[in-house]
C-alpha cells in the first residue's frame, strides 16, 4: 500500500493532467486557480486509500478520487458566494478574484467535470458511483440549505446542527470513501462499514473547522479567522455556549448584529467579545470533547473493517493525525 505521501504526489500530478481545459480563459482559469489553492486533498487521498486497503489499485481510483476533489472545490466556491467571503486557503476567493458570474458558471462547470470522470468506469462501476456520487451532492445541496436558514433561526438544535454538517461535510467523507470501495468491489456491507467511518471522521473534522473558525491562527488557517462569527453562524460552538445562562442573552444580542451593518472595528470587537463568551460559558470545551468523541466513534469503525492490521493503522494514524491540525 502506498503511502499517504505519494498517493497526494501522484494524485496531485493526475489532477494537472485529467483538468487541462483552456479556453474560454474567462471559464478556465478560475477552474485551475481554486484547484492549485492547495488544501489537504482529504476527500480524494481516503478513496484511494480505501481502493488500495481493499485491493485495487490508485490508478483504477484515479478518476474517482479526481472527481470527489472537483466536486468538493466546486461546493467550496459557491459557498464562498454565499457566504461573501473573501479568502479561501489564504488568498482571494474566485468571486473576489474574478466576479460572482464568474464564480456561479465556473462552479457549475466543475460540476459537470466531476460526472464526466465517472465515464471510463464499465457500466456496473459506472451505475453504482453515479448513484452514490449523485445522493451525496444533493444531500450537500440539502446541508447547505440548513445552513443558510439556521442563521435567521434563533431555535437552533444541536441535534439539527449536527445532522447539517453531516450533510453539509460528512457525507462526502463518506462517499469518498464508499467509491474506493465500490471500485476495489466490496459488497454492500463492507460499503456501509466504510462509510460509517467516513461520517464519524466527518463529524470530528466538521467540529474541529468550528473550533478553529474561532480560535485558530490567523497564519495557518487559511480562512478568514471568526467568519463563522461575522456571519451568526449557529455552530455547535454558539449552542453549546447559549446553554449556559449567564453568557446566553449577551450572546444572543450580539448575534443579533449583521456584519452589513457594522464597521470593520465593531466586527472585530464583536469577533473577540464573542471568543470570550465561548470560553467562559463552556461551549468552547464541549466542542473539543464533541470532537474527541466522534473520532473515538470514527477508529471503533476502523476496528470493524474487513481490511489488513496495517491498513487499519495507516487509517487510524491519518485519523489521528488529521484530528490533531491546526488549520
Amino acid at each position: 500500500m502506498n503511502t499517504l505521501k505519494s498517493l497526494r504526489t501522484t494524485f496531485l500530478e493526475e489532477l494537472k493532467s485529467k483538468v487541462t481545459a483552456t479556453e474560454p480563459a474567462g471559464l478556465y482559469d478560475p477552474v485551475h486557480y481554486i484547484l492549485d489553492l492547495g488544501g489537504k486533498r482529504l476527500r480524494p487521498l481516503l478513496t484511494l486509500m480505501s481502493a488500495e486497503m481493499y485491493g485495487a489499485t490508485a490508478k483504477d481510483a484515479m478518476n474517482a478520487a479526481i472527481a470527489v476533489e472537483v466536486f468538493h472545490n466546486f461546493t467550496l466556491l459557491h459557498d464562498d458566494i454565499m457566504d461573501a467571503a473573501d479568502l479561501r486557503r489564504g488568498k482571494e476567493t474566485v468571486h473576489k478574484k474574478w466576479d460572482v458570474n464568474t464564480g456561479i458558471l465556473t462552479g457549475d462547470a466543475m460540476l459537470i467535470m466531476a460526472y464526466r470522470l465517472f465515464e471510463d468506469y464499465d457500466k456496473d462501476k459506472f451505475y453504482q458511483l453515479n448513484k452514490v456520487f449523485s445522493r451525496t451532492a444533493l444531500e450537500v445541496c440539502e446541508g447547505q440549505q440548513h445552513d443558510v436558514d439556521f442563521e435567521t433561526r434563533d431555535d437552533v438544535s444541536v441535534p439539527e446542527y449536527l445532522n447539517m454538517i453531516k450533510l453539509k461535510t460528512s457525507v462526502l467523507v463518506g462517499c469518498a470513501l464508499q467509491m474506493g470501495a465500490i471500485i476495489a468491489g466490496v459488497d454492500e456491507k463492507e460499503q456501509e462499514l466504510i462509510y460509517d467511518y467516513g461520517i464519524n471522521l466527518g463529524l470530528a473534522f466538521q467540529l474541529m473547522d468550528d473550533y478553529l473558525d474561532a480560535f485558530g491562527d490567523p497564519e495557518t488557517f487559511g480562512k478568514e479567522v471568526g467568519g463563522d462569527i461575522r456571519e451568526n453562524k449557529k455552530t455547535y460552538l454558539y449552542l453549546k455556549s447559549i446553554e449556559n445562562n449567564d453568557c446566553a442573552t449577551e450572546l444572543k444580542e450580539w448575534f443579533a448584529l449583521h456584519f452589513e451593518n457594522m464597521t470593520e472595528e465593531q466586527i472585530d470587537e464583536k469577533k473577540e467579545t464573542v471568543k470570550v463568551f465561548f470560553e467562559q460559558s463552556g461551549g468552547a470545551k464541549a466542542t473539543l470533547d464533541a470532537i474527541e468523541s466522534y473520532t473515538q466513534k470514527a477508529l471503533k469503525n476502523i476496528e470493524e473493517l474487513s481490511i489488513a492490521p496495517e491498513s487499519k493503522k495507516q487509517l487510524t494514524d491519518f485519523s489521528l493525525q488529521l484530528m490533531g491540525r491546526k488549520s
